[in-house]
């Protein structure tokens, strides 16, 4: 996934540079930078995060770091930011999104003026540096940006910085946030909103979605509008975004803890002792259930938060799990003879949810139902880096459908049949996860429910995970 943070100050900007883009590290496992300008020019550093957090790599350098203007970023996979010298000028520049079109963008850049591109480990090449590429083959900085938003299928959110200040521009379908905000004497720009809280800035604007902004120390401009259509990804408020952030005028704790209250108002049958939710992201929505349900929530596990990463970022599938278990510590004396209802974020693979109910169970746990606060993944993401499986086929859902179906492949239009949450073919399909992953009873968050507790008008969000619902001129 990723994320970036900048800043325009009229003062020094490295700590908040600093710790603005330490609190995005929930986003990404692999990679940091930070790039600042200052007097002696262009400054920058990055580090492998893999194994260590984010601020034990740059603490004892960041000293060295002096300027006003700054960008760094969490990165999924690439080093970044870069340091580009072009006919446009120096400039650097760190991404976010994902490119679905690389090789149609590589030969362009080919035919017209660019000799090569800098192979990593894998012989892939840096997106960032392909950005950098179709940035380059317009006049300006700002034309370049439009042009990457022209040409770029998939999403493509865009810092630059040149010794004046920087150049924000948010992906033309808004699938990902890009926020302004200020403080007496600079602006940032951000992903999260959590991260410039305790850094003194407050809300100025979310871009809209395609809109271009422009950062200095004295004032925020806006080179290009927004775009008409958005369709913001609904699963950040699910998963990804951190519970103090807000998108869209929408915080996700909030969210999250309406979403467990409309779970509840559907669920009256269910008869338990606690109401319990994996941490971190699923707890939340078990509060929000335990409040509208009058039952008692508790803490059955506990997150070891110290040197466990979250369970998606590990790239080897064994590795996750092994994450996901070893990070939970439980409390025997809320488990043993309990009949629980436990809320996770989602099922995706069903494996960490599977071997966390087992965990229960061989700590005495009578019964466990199971309530994700989200439909079935039915369909996975080509918008965005969300996914880290190999196949659709990773997907518990289609697994399950396939089998259901006797079949090894399933047409789009089959997998619509199992998307209504009041068809029989759905039932089938969460009966079956049920049996598969031994749950006592399992019911998903109907998307319907996902789209109000979210409380933006549906049109402007992503669904397709959930639904396959898309616009063919984005594919």
């Amino acid at each position: 996934m990723g994320g970036f943070f900048g800043v325009a100050s009229k003062n020094d900007c490295v700590r908040d540079l600093y710790f603005g883009v330490d609190y995005h590290s929930h986003l990404g496992p692999r990679r940091g930078g930070l790039a600042v300008y200052g007097p002696e020019g262009y400054h920058r550093s990055i580090h492998n995060i893999e194994n260590s957090p984010f601020r034990s790599k740059f603490e004892h350098e960041i000293d060295r770091f002096h300027g006003n203007i700054g960008i760094g970023c969490i990165s999924d996979y690439e080093p970044q930011p870069l340091l580009v010298n072009s006919h446009l000028g120096s400039f650097a520049i760190t991404t976010v999104g994902r490119v679905k079109n690389i090789q149609e963008l590589k030969q362009h850049c080919f035919k017209n003026g660019t000799s090569h591109f800098l192979e990593m480990s894998g012989g892939q090449i840096n997106i960032t540096e392909l950005i950098a590429a179709v940035i380059n083959q317009k006049d300006s900085i700002l034309d370049g940006l439009k042009y990457v938003q022209e040409i770029v299928k998939g999403t493509m959110s865009v810092l630059v910085m040149t010794h004046d200040g920087i150049y924000c521009a948010r992906d033309k379908f808004g699938r990902l946030p890009v926020v302004i905000g200020k403080k007496e004497d600079a602006y940032c720009v951000t992903f999260e909103t959590s991260a410039y809280l305790n850094l003194g800035y407050t809300h100025v604007k979310d871009l809209g979605p395609g809109e271009i902004a422009y950062l200095t120390p004295d004032k925020m401009e806006i080179l290009k509008g927004p775009n008409e259509k958005m369709r913001m990804c609904s699963f950040l408020w699910v998963y990804y975004g951190y519970p103090t952030s807000t998108y869209e005028g929408k915080n996700v704790e909030v969210m999250r803890n309406t979403c467990g209250r409309l779970m509840a108002r559907r669920d009256k049958h269910v008869d338990v002792d606690i109401i319990a939710g994996v941490p971190d992201s699923g707890l939340a929505n078990a509060i929000g259930y335990s409040n509208e349900m009058n039952i008692d929530y508790a803490r059955p596990f506990v997150k070891y938060t110290p040197t466990w990463a979250r369970s998606f970022m590990p790239s080897n599938q064994t590795e996750r799990q092994t994450v996901a278990r070893k990070k939970l510590i439980p409390v025997q004396e809320l488990i043993n003879g309990q009949r629980m209802l436990l809320i996770d974020d989602s099922i995706v693979r069903g494996t960490q949810l599977g071997e966390t109910t087992q965990f229960l169970y061989d700590s005495g746990a009578k019964e466990v139902h199971v309530r994700p606060a989200c439909p079935p993944i039915m369909f996975g993401c080509k918008y965005l880096n969300f996914s880290r499986s190999t196949s659709e086929l990773q997907l518990i859902s289609r697994r399950v459908i396939c089998d259901l179906e006797g079949v090894s492949e399933v047409s789009k239009e089959t997998l619509k049949e199992y998307v209504n949450p009041d068809g029989e073919k759905y039932k089938a399909m969460v009966e079956e996860i049920r049996k598969r992953l031994n749950f006592t009873s399992l019911d998903f968050t109907r998307l319907d429910d996902l789209l109000e507790a979210i409380g933006i008008e549906p049109c402007k969000l992503c669904t397709y995970c959930f639904d396959g619902n898309d616009d063919e001129e984005e594919i």
